[in-house]
């Protein structure tokens, strides 16, 4: 099983390519199920997940045309099944679910798996979509969905403003019999993405950015060509990088209009972010000091970049909370942190980091995505050697990892088997 070495304490000097939003590229790859004709994306990540969803849509009959960073996905659903051995490598897989109910009448998903950050359960998904006329039964580990003629309309309340039932709800609303509103929505800006390349395929959809979207259906959609957003958590990710190591870097196609809830506590630390015409330059000045953050939705303080934060405050000076609100099991990083000098307590949601002058290398166990890259921080930051072990969870969303960072003057390099 590979694993990362990183020798610690240089600083990251240098510019750093910032590719396509992962979060944004799953449900936008989902759409193509929504229509025949070709629907093609630019700016696609080269990731384990992309990987994933291809085999997902292939297994459903679609063609795949990949041409480095451009994604043409067309063609006739031969399949409704959505099986196990697919769904199980990716919890955004459900996402099928709502545009194969849609389009065909019907559709079989395996109840997904992903990472073990907590229960993130599939209900407002399916609750959604049976106000819509959707008969659902949970059996053998599947939901098998049908609706007689096609969905219709509803008024959706979502109790929880959840991205993947946004996101499922939405495309399955395109093609539903009259309007739908959802209301509590996400606002999540790779929701907006997604809401624009609908519109580009002849969506109605009002109310883009907001927490209410009407959806006014159409009989079918058409193909288009769209262009991925960047990815914040990576960009963000780089960013804390900086802060971690010192030096300074330009991410280049960093936007900073996602990611004010992350960068004003940046500058709260001491950090300098500057917007430039090619993206964000970076810098730390001096030591960081401590700064608390709770996770909430969007626009709030991402939970994505809760680990890689922490990460930052272990090393920052003074004290820092940081609450989590969006998952209930996601400080697993915190015992792997600790063991390389780190001081973090655990008092249910809340996790008390009181900074130290320096981490010290150690081997230490992946748990999850981001997870796995607070501890790639943790070890950029640390003295000595840093093994991370188990890091098949860092290709499934951060592209070319190790050689952008080893680009950028980190001693860093994956080990294989």
């Amino acid at each position: 099983m590979d694993r990362i070495l990183i020798r610690g304490g240089r600083p990251l000097e240098g510019r750093l390519a910032i590719g396509g939003a992962k979060n944004a590229a799953l449900p936008l790859m989902a759409a193509g199920l929504l229509t025949e004709a070709p629907l093609t994306l630019e700016n696609v990540p080269q990731l384990a997940d992309i990987d994933t969803m291809a085999s997902l849509l292939a297994e459903a009959g679609l063609t795949l045309e990949r041409g480095g960073r451009r994604f043409a996905i067309g063609g006739r659903i031969t399949s409704t099944e959505a099986p196990y051995d697919i769904v199980r490598r990716m919890r955004a897989s459900v996402l099928v679910l709502g545009p194969l109910l849609a389009r065909c009448g019907e559709a079989r998903v395996s109840l997904p798996g992903g990472c073990a950050i907590g229960t993130r359960p599939v209900d407002l998904h399916l609750k959604g979509l049976e106000q819509m006329g959707a008969e659902i039964r949970l059996e053998g580990g599947y939901i098998d969905a049908r609706v007689r003629g096609r969905l219709r309309g509803a008024e959706i309340v979502l109790p929880f403003p959840s991205v993947g039932a946004t996101e499922n709800l939405l495309m399955a609303a395109t093609l539903a019999e009259g309007r739908t509103i959802i209301a509590n929505a996400a606002r999540e800006p790779e929701i907006g993405d997604l809401a624009a390349c609908l519109v580009a395929m002849g969506a109605e959809i009002t109310g883009i950015g907001s927490d209410r979207l009407v959806i006014s259906g159409v009989p079918a959609l058409h193909g288009a060509t769209h262009a991925i957003l960047p990815d914040r958590i990576e960009t963000g990710t780089y960013l804390c990088a900086v802060g971690v190591t010192g030096g300074e870097l330009l991410l280049e196609g960093g936007e900073a209009t996602h990611l004010a809830a992350l960068i004003r506590p940046l500058a709260e630390a001491g950090m300098v972010i500057e917007e430039t015409a090619s993206g964000l330059r970076a810098r730390r000045e001096g030591r960081l000091a401590g700064v608390d953050v709770m996770t909430e939705p969007y626009p709030g303080f991402p939970t994505d970049m809760q680990a890689q934060f922490m990460a930052l405050m272990a090393v920052a000076e003074g004290a820092a909370m940081i609450t989590e609100t969006i998952f209930e099991n996601r400080f697993m990083h915190v015992p792997e942190i600790n063991r390389m000098g780190a001081r973090i307590n655990v008092h249910g949601a809340s996790a008390i980091v009181r900074g130290v002058a320096a981490l010290s290398g150690a081997p230490v166990m992946a748990t999850d995505l981001r997870a796995s890259v607070s501890l790639v921080l943790a070890g950029l930051a640390a003295r000595g050697e840093t093994i991370v072990n188990r890091v098949y969870h860092l290709d499934r969303g951060y592209e070319a990892l190790v050689e952008k960072l080893a680009g950028c003057g980190a001693a860093i390099e994956r080990i294989t088997g």
